[in-house]
């Protein structure tokens, strides 16, 4: 059964699972161009699986959990280069984020992990900021693992790791492995491989896409993915979270409190 999904439920139902004090996952994404073979949402996508995913790990940790409503917008300027990126200013979305954040540790979440699939490093900026303010504020545990850091990266496939991360096998793998239809297949025959480190060209001065080298919109190597790679890595992203969601629950003594109810979840 599908973890339950705030956005699916009534108030009534709400009230109900806020009461265990579950763990909530807020997937993040973007609006952005993805080459011409995957949609512009494909960052939402990702996000919302990956907490789909890291819910139902929770889950089988005793952990109650609701997966939260995306945040569609994000920081994606370097996309804007084709049309239909959209993005949000970074301190206005860090404002909001803080201000969402905020307002859902006041309902009883006892932690909330962000499960964030667009890496923009302004937006990865952003949704650090918020986040350490938010959990400044509200004293609940946020957990944001940043899949750039190395000790995720290197979980992640080697594409990931050379930095050509954006719309190559890496992203279109992973939807692949959720939502087959939304991946253009007609498009994706033709896609060259193009060995660009993104990241690298981002340090160095690029602001876009194509002045990082992609007439296109996509690196890496697109045509190479495949469901099965996609299901390797969302095992992987899932753990991810899980992993720093009980990290971030154990800097706080969560863990303790929730080892002193009784396997139905009731007060010993």
């Amino acid at each position: 059964m599908a973890p339950p999904a705030l956005a699916e439920l009534t108030w009534q139902e709400a009230a109900g699972l806020l009461r265990q004090r579950p763990v909530g996952l807020l997937p993040i994404g973007a609006i952005e161009a993805h080459g011409p073979h995957l949609p512009l949402d494909t960052d939402v996508r990702i996000a919302q699986e990956m907490a789909v995913r890291a819910a139902a790990l929770l889950e089988r940790d005793g952990l109650p959990v609701l997966v939260l409503p995306a945040i569609a917008y994000g920081v994606s300027f370097v996309g804007t280069c084709f049309p239909g990126t959209s993005p949000a200013d970074p301190g206005a979305f860090e404002a909001y984020l803080r201000s969402v954040l905020v307002h859902l540790c006041a309902q009883g979440y006892r932690a909330i992990g962000i499960c964030n699939a667009h890496l923009e490093p302004a937006h990865v900026a952003a949704v650090r900021a918020a986040a350490e303010a938010a959990q400044s504020a509200a004293g609940v545990p946020i957990a944001f693992p940043d899949k750039r850091e190395e000790r995720w990266a290197a979980r992640l496939s080697e594409e990931f790791r050379r930095g050509a991360r954006h719309a190559g096998s890496y992203e279109t793998s992973l939807l692949l492995a959720t939502i087959p239809e939304a991946v253009r297949l007609a498009a994706l025959e033709d896609l060259p491989p193009l060995w660009i480190d993104l990241p690298a060209q981002l340090r160095a001065g690029a602001r876009t896409f194509a002045e990082a080298g992609s007439p296109l919109g996509y690196f890496g190597d697109p045509a190479r993915a495949s469901a099965e790679e996609g299901e390797q890595l969302f095992a992987a992203l899932a753990q991810m979270v899980r992993e720093a969601v009980l990290e971030a629950l154990a800097s706080r003594g969560g863990l303790e409190r929730l080892a002193e109810r009784d396997p139905r979840g009731q007060p010993s």
